[in-house]
């Protein structure tokens, strides 16, 4: 058990690196298409699009990491990301220095 939720901390920490948070996606869209799409703003480091054990499709969402920086605000810069006829809502992720993180004891 408690092998797990270090698991599960280190995902959450993991999820940090990312730069763009990405959410009702299509079920029929795969982590391929995604990162076909997106390499058009730049260079997609990375699309990670969990799955659900249970069920077996992915969870509508997904974190997307670019190389720099400048490729982030390309795909922010465009209003609406349409796939399959569904549009993407997207979030910037905040990277915080450690020193500025919030106390979650507070």
């Amino acid at each position: 058990m408690a092998a797990a939720s270090v698991v599960r901390a280190a995902g959450r920490r993991s999820r940090r690196l990312f730069d763009i948070f990405v959410a009702e996606i299509p079920w029929t869209v795969s982590s391929k298409e995604l990162k076909d799409y997106f390499s058009q703003f730049g260079s997609v480091q990375r699309c990670q699009l969990p799955f659900d054990r249970d069920t077996g499709f992915h969870r509508r969402y997904c974190w997307i990491k670019f190389s720099t920086p400048e490729e982030v605000q390309n795909v922010l810069q465009k209003d609406s990301h349409i796939l399959e006829g569904s549009k993407l809502a997207l979030k910037q992720q905040i990277r915080r220095r450690r020193n500025q993180r919030k106390n979650p004891r507070e």
